[in-house]
């Protein structure tokens, strides 16, 4: 194994990770607190998820013409330019002007983090042994630690965003982010994911039946997610429960920690030999929290312990399913067309954020807390349905 090489990566992806974390969490609470609406706040990440449905299909492409180095820079480069564009918005500006600027900068933000980790999970496939139990736990410790930082940056955001106030985090994080870059360029000396043969544009949507399944499960699960994670979650600790600004990112950063230890440690969990199995069983234990969740924030059952309790379990089994899905998706392609499959695949992904962005906004408008934990449940029947294919080999 290439441990050199496969550690440089990781930290380009942890760095650029923590300043990810920390914009959702600066973007959400700023302008919730100049008084935008959980349906603004979900169009200002709409253009994020959008432009990483287009990033992956196209990023995937370009990647295994180019080279995963390429398309790993570009990304970093890319955050970089948004972070400062970001800090440029003044809040004397029309509505209208200041949603369309932010959401444009996030466009950039989106297409900077799907180039990012689309490089970066391609590459553990090429940077590890060729036996199944590696790649399991090695595209595990990536996507865990990935997402325990991810936690890290929603709490850093809400620190920044008290400490330094919104433009000055931005800078802040723009350099540090800007030094990754630089050290990625000076010491990542591996080739990496060019394929050997050019990739037509039409083989981009030519997949395997396991691969167009997974990707189909793959974006329910997610828009499952989000629809209560982006804009619902975070309005309700503030609004209704009262919660300060450190307090929702702490939770949140919490949340999302833990859910990447669960992610690193799944390859324990789940029985080596029978991992397309396990991808149906678990999609179904969550779709059971989920409804229990829902009942309890419905009917106001010990509200505060309800969310933490039953959101502490959405995210224990979620890592799993999460996780055997990073893995299947590498399992079932080969080297050479790595780049555009997981492209493909994450592509997938961002649709489903990108579905689960938007009902997390119209929903809380709709029915508040409840309607997106209700409409999260009927998202993962969807995903199981199209999970249980997968189970014969």
């Amino acid at each position: 194994m290439n441990l050199r090489s496969y550690g440089i990566v990781t930290a380009s992806y942890w760095g650029f990770t923590l300043t990810d974390g920390a914009l959702r969490m600066l973007v959400l609470l700023h302008f919730h607190a100049l008084g935008y609406s959980p349906v603004q706040l979900a169009f200002l990440f709409l253009l994020y998820e959008f432009c990483g449905v287009l990033t992956n299909l196209l990023g995937g492409w370009i990647g295994s013409r180019t080279g995963l180095n390429a398309t790993l820079y570009a990304g970093l480069a890319l955050q970089v330019v948004a972070l400062v564009m970001l800090s440029l918005v003044d809040p004397n500006w029309a509505a209208l002007l200041s949603v369309s600027y932010v959401m444009t900068s996030q466009a950039l933000s989106g297409i900077a983090k799907d180039l990012t980790k689309m490089s970066s999970k391609s590459a553990v496939k090429l940077l590890t042994p060729d036996t199944d139990g590696a790649l399991f736990k090695w595209v595990a410790i990536l996507t865990g630690s990935k997402n325990a930082l991810k936690g890290v940056g929603f709490f850093l955001g809400g620190v920044l965003l008290t400490w330094l106030g919104f433009v000055h985090a931005l800078w802040f994080m723009a350099g540090a982010l800007a030094l990754v870059l630089i050290g990625a360029l000076a010491f990542l000396r591996e080739d990496m994911g060019k394929s050997k043969r050019k990739v037509k544009f039409t083989q981009l949507f030519s997949k395997s039946r396991e691969i167009n399944w997974l990707s189909a499960a793959r974006m329910f699960l997610f828009a499952s997610r989000d629809v209560w994670f982006v804009v619902a979650l975070p309005v309700f600790l503030k609004s209704t429960l009262g919660w300060s600004f450190n307090q929702v990112g702490a939770f949140m950063a919490a949340w999302v920690i833990g859910y990447g230890f669960i992610q690193a440690a799944a390859p324990k969990l789940v029985r080596r030999g029978d991992v397309r199995s396990a991808a149906a069983v678990w999609v179904g234990l969550l779709t059971l929290v989920t409804a229990g969740l829902a009942l309890g924030v419905q009917f106001e059952f010990h509200p505060v312990a309800s969310i933490l309790v039953g959101l502490g379990l959405f995210g224990l089994v979620f890592a799993v399913n999460s996780s055997v899905h990073s893995y299947l998706i590498l399992a079932f392609t080969d080297h050479d067309q790595v780049a555009v499959n997981v492209g493909f695949y994450y592509m997938a992904n961002a649709c489903g954020r990108l579905l689960g962005t938007l009902l997390s906004g119209v929903m809380f408008l709709v029915g508040g807390l409840p309607a997106c934990l209700w409409t999260s449940a009927g998202l993962l029947v969807t995903a199981l349905i199209f999970t249980l294919p997968l189970r014969r080999g």
